[in-house]
């Protein structure tokens, strides 16, 4: 989950837990936030790499370890129960663990005793959509609600924007019970991916053979099942000798997926699909875009435009709009 989203569901949690206690609110808040600063250990992470981002600050030791020096440190800064701050930062350190759990960016829980991780997968691990809300959350409560409406409006706030975060981790858990039973329509090797739409979700398999990668994914909306797919394409993994213009869509495809794997590093990196067409000038153009990573309905990706009259190709990185001319 995204940086604020973690602040402001440790936020409501502690005020669920304490109530309106500015220090306590603060403190649960950080310390929902405070995980995610292992990015700043990058130079001990190279050497030890149980101090790499999403490792041993993601488990029960490491939030329990900030949370006794918060227990410590925070009555010296703003009075208070050492004992009320240390149990609002660890409920805020193991929902910034539970959150990340939801994500396809698992955490290891019981590190350093064992990696073993939590992976539930339900979600981005950066949404649009809770970004969105917990920016303007913040914003409202802090500046626009702040000391200018009746507290009871203010309460009101808060349980509504808790109720959206437990609607929208139940839609998404839903989501994930629902696509598992599509799950052998692709294989033993499908993989559930989340996308940007909370009701949204993708199959996608990847099965190398030959020198070649082949590609399947399937779309499965919650509550309509499957709405696409299965569909499939493949290509080589490393560059073929070629002459002219490509004479087919699937041969367009081929001659450009080393080319498009070369050119970005988010196409190796992720599940991804291409596509070929021709365009007016009557040139084949292949575009090959990730699946995992969309926002208002475009995908990074590249363009490989192979010239009808046989000249070099012309590859462009892009934001794209699959379109699925022929799959």
């Amino acid at each position: 989950m995204d940086l604020f989203s973690h602040v402001l569901v440790a936020y409501l949690l502690t005020y669920a837990l304490v109530g309106a206690q500015p220090q306590y609110l603060a403190a649960g808040a950080l310390a929902g936030g405070l995980p995610d600063a292992d990015i700043l250990l990058f130079p001990l992470a190279r050497r030890y790499p149980i101090f790499q981002h999403h490792g041993v600050t993601h488990s029960l030791l490491g939030v329990s370890v900030v949370a006794v020096a918060g227990a410590f440190l925070a009555p010296l800064v703003l009075p208070g129960s050492a004992l009320v701050y240390f149990v609002v930062m660890e409920l805020g350190g193991i929902a910034h663990i539970l959150q990340d759990g939801f994500t396809q960016f698992s955490v290891p829980p019981l590190a350093p005793f064992s990696m073993k991780r939590l992976h539930l997968d339900a979600d981005r691990a950066i949404s649009l959509v809770t970004l969105v809300v917990s920016v303007v959350g913040f914003y409202v409560l802090l500046v626009v609600e702040r000391n200018h409406v009746a507290f009871s409006v203010y309460l009101d706030t808060l349980w509504v924007l808790a109720a959206f975060f437990v609607a929208y981790f139940g839609i998404r858990l839903a989501g994930r019970a629902g696509i598992q039973r599509h799950r052998t329509l692709l294989g033993e090797r499908a993989e559930l991916v989340p996308t940007g739409n909370p009701f949204s979700w993708m199959l996608v398999s990847e099965t190398p053979h030959d020198g070649r990668l082949r590609t399947t994914w399937a779309r499965y909306v919650l509550g309509r099942g499957i709405t696409e797919g299965p569909v499939s394409v493949d290509g080589p993994l490393e560059p073929t000798a070629h002459t002219g213009a490509p004479a087919s869509a699937e041969q367009a495809l081929d001659w450009s997926y080393p080319l498009a794997r070369h050119a970005s590093r988010t196409i190796p990196a992720t599940y991804h699909f291409g596509e070929a067409y021709r365009d007016a000038g009557g040139s084949w153009v292949a575009v090959w875009y990730s699946l995992e990573f969309t926002m208002f309905g475009r995908s990074p990706g590249v363009r490989v435009r192979f010239p009808s009259d046989g000249g070099g190709p012309e590859v462009r990185s892009l934001f794209y709009r699959p379109v699925q001319h022929a799959l």
